[in-house]
């Protein structure tokens, strides 16, 4: 099954907290933080942005190409992602920018070394990884999205009713005529009045033709357009009718918030706030509470059960635990119970941490078919309040669900953490006591290299305190196998891992 962000009219409010360096978003429905968003004055992501690259190094066997765009590192152009002679215009009725031209043809009868070229980035920089590129530009507004090298009318597959998808044709196709570009119709535009997307039309072709100007004058690694700042962004992706208010803390961003509203929806000029009030807007409704536990591992449920949520290089994984949830019935009522909240529970992790990617939620073991089916109906429900492109596979035999999750974007704790220096990431630390061996393996190992009279052993005060205690007949038998002194020094930098065997 594949959601992209269906589901029921919730109760919402969009929160934006600013500081001068950093700027975050959270989208609290019914009163529960489900999103936040964080952009840094230093670390602004590069998602949208245009720019003019030149082809740097052609890779045949990868059918890609690195470019350069003027980041820290060459971006990564596949050969599916560049675009292709255009067929005549379609009205086809999905959301997206496939070439449906047959066969990708060689990189290198697409593009060559030296070769300047217009990209786009769709993923950012993520990990060791440069950016993600595409040529084919798609420049959004609030209910259309402008296609500059098609000639595709789409319209969003989340616009279900027929009638409403035809109404929209019927009032695009005039609006656009012969401008030989294309259009994305927008969930947004769901309702919305002639003269709402005629303005988008006519927006969107003036910043085409600003972009195109800017491409004739730009130089390699110049950005040619700019998405929008984190808030500006947010309200137009996200403001509906269904968002009660939007709160700013920044009287000079709550400006700029309601001058964009004003002009691209005016009719939710009302929702926008300006909050003064002396206590944090996130200590407020409790979003700064909720981003330090989405930094944990562990998630707690209501029932007593948990989940652990692991995120590695190569996809997450989503462990569901009965914890001290004994149930009122059996194991199977119990489990079931368990693992209804634990889907729910699920779906809200990945969009509150932004965990894309592939996703594999370990289920406890259930033995009833229908229990199995509505708890992936749970999960199904869940991540259909999901922006993100999700697709959900069949439960396995062992319980296990495969799912995916478009990722743009680093998750949040890639964002906000880096890996812990003490144990490089690994989430574990070795024990005093394997340290304490490798400790003597190295003094061993030493005096049969170097000639000294003493030894001076550097090391965290855990694992020199644990060497004069329990060890400290071991250390009796070392000194007299290799005949020489051992002097021992606690030193509170060293982390537990840590220490120096220094010949005296």
């Amino acid at each position: 099954m594949t959601t992209e962000g269906k589901g029921s009219a919730v109760s919402e409010e969009i929160l934006i907290n600013v500081t001068p360096r950093e700027t975050r978003v959270a989208i609290v429905e019914n009163g529960m933080l489900q999103e936040v968003h964080v952009e840094r004055a230093q670390k602004r992501g590069y998602v949208g942005n245009v720019y003019k690259g030149r082809v740097q190094r052609v890779m045949p066997g990868m059918q890609a190409v690195f470019v350069e765009i003027g980041l820290e590192r060459a971006a990564f152009l596949h050969a599916s992602d560049i675009v292709r002679p255009s067929l005549p215009p379609t009205d086809a009725p999905v959301e997206g920018k496939g070439n449906g031209h047959g066969p990708v043809p060689p990189i290198s009868e697409l593009v060559h070394e030296g070769q300047e070229i217009v990209v786009q980035v769709v993923k950012d920089p993520i990990g060791s990884k440069g950016a993600r590129l595409s040529t084919h530009l798609s420049i959004p507004s609030r209910y259309l999205v402008l296609l500059p090298h098609s000639r595709t009318l789409g319209v969003s597959v989340r616009i279900e009713d027929e009638a409403e998808r035809q109404r929209l044709k019927d009032i695009i196709l005039p609006l656009i005529g012969e401008n030989h570009l294309g259009y994305i119709v927008r969930t947004n535009a769901e309702g919305q009045s002639e003269e709402s997307l005629a303005f988008d039309v006519t927006y969107l072709g003036k910043v085409w033709r600003v972009v195109q100007e800017n491409i004739q004058k730009a130089k390699v690694g110049e950005r040619v357009y700019e998405e929008l700042s984190l808030p500006l962004r947010s309200l137009r992706d996200s403001l509906n009718d269904g968002i009660e208010k939007v709160r700013v803390d920044s009287r000079e961003t709550y400006e700029k918030t309601v001058k964009f509203v004003h002009k691209f929806m005016p009719v939710l000029s009302d929702r926008i706030e300006h909050y003064a009030g002396e206590r944090p807007i996130f200590d407020l409704y409790g979003v700064e509470d909720e981003i330090q536990r989405a930094l944990r591992k562990e998630v707690p449920l209501k029932s007593g059960g948990y989940l652990i949520v692991d995120q590695t290089e190569a996809m997450t994984t989503i462990d569901v635990n009965t914890g001290g949830y004994l149930g009122s019935r059996n194991l199977e009522e119990t489990v079931y119970r368990t693992n209804l909240e634990a889907a729910q529970a699920a779906a809200r992790q990945l969009r509150l941490r932004n965990l894309g990617g592939i996703v594999i939620i370990d289920f406890i073991d259930m033995t009833d078919d229908e229990h199995k089916r509505q708890v992936l109906r749970m999960l199904e429900k869940g991540l259909a309040k999901d922006h993100a492109k999700t697709t959900v596979y069949p439960m396995s035999a062992l319980g296990l669900v495969e799912m995916t999750r478009k990722r743009t974007t680093e998750s949040l704790e890639r964002q906000l953490c880096e890996p812990c220096p003490a144990c490089s990431g690994r989430g574990t630390l070795k024990t005093a006591e394997t340290v304490i061996y490798e400790i003597f393996r190295e003094i061993t190992r030493a005096v049969r290299q170097f000639n000294a009279q003493k030894l001076l052993v550097m090391a965290s005060p855990k694992v020199v305190g644990r060497i004069l205690e329990e060890e400290s007949a071991a250390v009796a038998e070392l000194e007299e196998f290799i005949a020489k002194s051992i002097r021992f020094q606690a030193e509170e930098h060293y982390s537990q891992e840590q220490f120096d065997v220094v010949l005296l």
